[in-house]
């Protein structure tokens, strides 16, 4: 065994942990190393954007997590992926970069977690970024190192399906990450000339190549080490070699949300029950860890399209050649498209304070909906959920081999008022698709087709063939000590606990009407501050 030490130990090379290291060696007044149980991100699957599909199921980049069996959704287990290489799932997502609601954010504040309103964590949003595009410089940033772009052209199906929302009382959305979510627009993604933007070559690898970093792939972190209840450094595994690195002043930890949880179970912190069951010994008791697991769960619709290209014809046979062509000598065409071209952010009822439901719209379909390989037949999805669901579900450590799989029970659809918006957001979208101008390109609803009209047929569709949106969060909740729920605290330190903090989506108390990749990147940098002992940054005038 061997042993060295740093100042700061980050476990996890995803989105917040790249930018929790990127920051703590950019501040120079500590050692760093980042320990990443994934390898080298030199996959093409990783860079070129809309070969993301061939990298989730695929295992040198996912760790292709199965779900337990879903009361809410047919007894299915499904692929819950998440990223197992040097960016973690920001390097294997599907490139689209939202923030969330505002108000979103002041309930976390309100939740006993001063500091995160929406104000608060706005100066925090724009530092990471660099918004190539519309915008206003009062919610957007210019200079960080995280690039969010536009698509390079508009689409006609896309043009005729915003029109179409707008007869459905749903205006085109100026910045969705700026002052106004509500409405319809093309995402904003995180693309630059053509290539995926990584957190983890945006803010680690800088840093990595100055020598400021200490960078370790194929690194699995095994447990955590306790001195009494200071945390005192990680063993890892690598070539079969275990291996202990020292943390003279923290440890933090972000392996996300299902690895988070996990390590800290495998650690010995954690519900009493639960690591006994396992066969674990309760080194400190910790019972919301792993808890409030929630998730975005997503029933989709497949049309079958006439009188328009869409994405299925351009990159089968001769017309991917010159996709293929265009891309290599002008980063240009359907490989920089992202899995999905717009958003829509929308009300199941008129007098909500504030949207609950989405409906996304491609220009493309997969077989059964999930991205993989697309139909043969000319074709668009439109996909469906809640914002913020209500069903909560857990991970749980089974055994205290760190190589087997926690149990993932995300519960979807067991909330009563998660069934009524999934079906409110598929009615939604078939309305759209019903409308003017864009009625014109639907040849017929193909999946789940005309038979399915009642709302019980619809709710049954989202059973039977619904699917992640892969946004797992919640596991580690912030929240105050007297939270009995709640893991760690508004500075993310571990309730009881010294020396460790959690900096990822695991952290997050509720839902935002969000991905998951711009508040990890949020979380990372306030986590970085934290660490570091600097004031916050002043609340932003909005």
């Amino acid at each position: 065994m061997t042993g060295d030490s740093f100042d700061y130990v980050v476990v996890g090379a995803g989105s917040a942990g790249s930018v929790v290291a990127g920051r703590l060696a950019e501040a120079g007044n500590g050692t760093v190393c980042v320990i990443e149980a994934g390898g080298r991100d030199w996959h093409p699957a990783i860079h070129v954007p809309a070969a993301v599909v061939y990298a989730l199921g695929n295992p040198r980049l996912d760790w292709m997590f199965r779900t337990a069996p879903g009361p809410g959704i047919a007894g299915r287990s499904i692929l819950q992926s998440r990223g197992k290489v040097f960016g973690g799932s920001g390097a294997i997502n599907g490139h689209i970069c939202t923030r969330g609601h505002r108000t979103d954010f002041d309930g976390w504040a309100a939740l006993g977690n001063p500091g995160w309103s929406y104000a608060e964590v706005l100066p925090y949003f724009k530092r990471s970024e660099s918004r190539i595009g519309s915008g206003e410089d009062t919610y957007r940033g210019r200079s960080g190192p995280f690039t969010i772009t536009d698509i390079d052209a508009p689409d006609p199906l896309c043009e005729a399906f915003m029109d179409a929302a707008a007869g459905n009382g749903i205006s085109r959305a100026q910045d969705y990450n700026g002052a106004v979510q509500e409405g319809i627009a093309y995402v904003q993604r995180s693309i630059r000339n053509g290539r995926r933007v990584s957190p983890a070559r945006a803010f680690v690898l800088p840093a990595v190549r100055r020598g400021a970093v200490d960078l370790r792939l194929n690194a699995r972190v095994t447990r955590l080490h306790l001195d009494g209840k200071r945390v005192t450094g990680v063993t890892y595994l690598r070539d079969g070699r275990e291996h202990t690195v020292h943390a003279r002043r923290e440890v933090i930890l972000s392996a996300g949300a299902i690895g988070s949880p996990h390590i800290l179970q495998l650690s010995g912190i954690g519900a009493p029950d639960g690591l006994k069951q396992a066969g674990i010994d309760v080194k400190h008791p910790l019972p919301g860890v792993g808890g409030n697991l929630q998730d975005h769960f997503a029933a989709r619709i497949v049309l079958r399209i006439k009188g328009a290209r869409t994405v299925n014809e351009r990159v089968r046979g001769l017309p991917l050649l010159r996709e293929v062509a265009d891309y290599v000598f002008r980063r240009k065409g359907a490989l920089t498209l992202t899995p999905t071209l717009l958003y829509c952010f929308a009300k199941s009822d008129p007098a909500l304070p504030r949207g609950d439901i989405q409906v996304s719209f491609t220009p493309a379909s997969y077989p059964g909906g999930v991205w993989s390989g697309l139909d043969r037949f000319p074709g668009a999805t439109m996909a469906c959920w809640q914002q913020r669901p209500e069903s909560r579900g857990h991970v749980r450590a089974l055994s205290s081999d760190p190589f087997a799989s926690p149990e993932v029970q995300p519960n979807y659809l067991v909330a009563e008022a998660d069934q009524r918006a999934i079906v409110a957001a598929m009615r939604l979208a078939r309305s759209i698709a019903a409308s003017a101008p864009f009625a014109q390109y639907v040849a017929k609803e193909d999946w789940p087709g005309a038979a399915a009209a009642s709302d019980g047929d619809l709710l049954d569709h989202a059973r039977q063939n619904g699917n992640t949106t892969y946004h797992v969060m919640g596991t580690c909740r912030m929240g105050p000590a007297d939270d009995h729920a709640s893991v760690v605290d508004h500075r993310l330190q571990v309730h009881g606990l010294t020396g460790l903090r959690v900096a990822d989506t695991s952290i997050i108390p509720e839902m935002p009407a969000a991905n998951t990749n711009v508040p990890a990147l949020m979380i990372g940098e306030r986590a970085a501050d934290f660490s570091l002992g600097r004031e916050p940054l002043p609340p932003a005038d909005v």
